[in-house]
């Protein structure tokens, strides 16, 4: 008797074992079916079905993109680009919540790159999470790339699809179009996701150097700032390069500013600049900045190669300004522009566009902030944002046209300032 009832419970335990077995299998085909559900998705999301007897899915961020492809975009003043503006649309005028203040979209961040430094994007927008408009030259064979990965970061990264607007630049040569068969370009991406797009940018870093883009190839740094400028509806704008980072909370400080006192129509606010040794991690706020700047960690943007560009924002006075690190944005103090300063700053969408006839290196931001010292714009620094530069710009990192670059530049400059004095001619400053 006793042996039966052994039996009986050890036949008990074995169904039991059986019955989990059982579940635990079918719980695994339930997630690999949905897994490849998910996967199917994802690729219906980038190309539509697969099958040509079957009609794609609709879906309204692709056909916008086909759309913007097939236009052809616009040729630039020159002739010799192509501008394909707002490839993809973010979703952030559209998830603004019923009755949310107007002002917490009036800055917008602008910035431009090649797709080699296109991975900054990621860590450039971790800081920032607002909206963001990213305008991307492209050459020759990286037209093809820059589109298809222009497309892969607005299905796979969600903060993407909801902040940042694309734009393409290219040759007028040069047509972009969809990548219906750039399907080598997203191998392996459905499961990596965002992180895969952004692991696979960073691998294309090292093409090339700075603006050693290929021969005869000249980068049109203002024309993709005018284009990302323009390519957002913000009554504010802040224009910096994609390897810059702005402080924490800025766009926050900003809106509580305007909320006590908007800037006058003719004054920018200027966010001192500065760049960081590689191995430190960006400073948030104002009082770690100070920290690491104490110590040479963190120094003025440009120290080594042209302090003049960035002195006239006054580094002694920033630091030692008596405003708490951490309070409120304010305008802490005045300053006459002088050649050849450069300054990074929050303008209004109606400030003059920077000159386009500007390309490569040299004199492309102080073209500009020229313009606005002679149309009669004041520059106020303000007490407790900034941005920094990842990296120290040092000798030697250059490519080898530079030098070459600024001296061309630097005659253009002349007739440019020539222009200005017909451009205003009852205006009292020269540059």
């Amino acid at each position: 008797m006793h042996f039966l009832k052994k039996c009986s419970v050890f036949k008990m335990v074995l169904s039991a074992l059986l019955i989990v077995a059982l579940l635990q299998l079918l719980y695994l085909s339930f997630l690999s079916k949905f897994h490849g559900k998910q996967q199917r998705y994802k690729y219906s999301e980038l190309f539509g079905s697969k099958k040509a007897s079957q009609p794609a899915e609709k879906n309204p961020r692709r056909e916008h993109f086909r759309y913007s492809l097939s236009t052809g975009g616009i040729f630039d003043g020159s002739g010799q680009y192509r501008v394909y503006k707002n490839l993809i649309k973010s979703d952030f005028l559209t998830n603004q919540k019923p009755g949310a203040d107007p002002r917490s979209h009036h800055l917008a961040l602008a910035t431009h790159t090649t797709i080699n430094n296109l991975y900054h994007l990621n860590s450039l927008l971790e800081r920032w999470q607002n909206h963001l408009s990213v305008a991307i030259f492209a050459n020759n064979q990286d037209v093809k790339f820059a589109t298809a990965f222009i497309y892969a970061l607005s299905i796979f990264c969600p903060q993407i699809k909801a902040l940042v607007d694309f734009h393409l630049v290219c040759h007028s040569g040069e047509i972009a179009s969809f990548p219906e068969q750039d399907r080598e370009h997203f191998a392996g991406l459905e499961e990596k996701g965002c992180p895969g797009v952004f692991a696979k940018l960073e691998s294309y870093q090292d093409k090339y150097k700075n603006y050693a883009i290929g021969a005869n190839v000249s980068y049109p740094n203002n024309l993709l700032r005018n284009v990302a400028r323009s390519g957002t509806d913000a009554a504010y704008i802040l224009v910096i390069d994609i390897d810059m980072i702005p402080s924490a909370n800025l766009h926050h400080q900003f809106v509580t500013l305007l909320m006590r006192k908007e800037p006058a129509a003719d004054e920018v606010l200027v966010l001192p600049a500065f760049e960081i040794r590689h191995t430190r991690k960006m400073p948030a706020s104002k009082a770690e900045l100070l920290q690491l700047y104490q110590v040479g960690e963190v120094r003025p943007f440009y120290d080594e190669l042209c302090p003049r560009c960035q002195a006239p924002t006054n580094y002694s006075q920033w630091v030692n300004l008596p405003s708490k690190s951490s309070g409120p944005l304010e305008m802490a103090y005045t300053i006459n522009w002088a050649d050849p300063w450069e300054p990074f700053y929050v303008g209004a969408r109606s400030v003059p566009l920077y000159n386009e006839n500007f390309r490569q290196y040299g004199f492309n931001r102080i073209s500009q902030a020229c313009e606005l010292h002679i149309a009669g714009y004041r520059f106020s620094v303000v007490s407790n944002a900034f941005v920094v530069h990842k990296g120290f710009k040092v000798q030697g990192e250059f490519h080898s046209r530079k030098d070459e670059e600024n001296r061309k530049n630097r005659l253009l400059f002349r007739s440019f300032k020539e222009s200005l004095k017909a451009k205003y001619p009852h205006s009292p400053r020269r540059c």
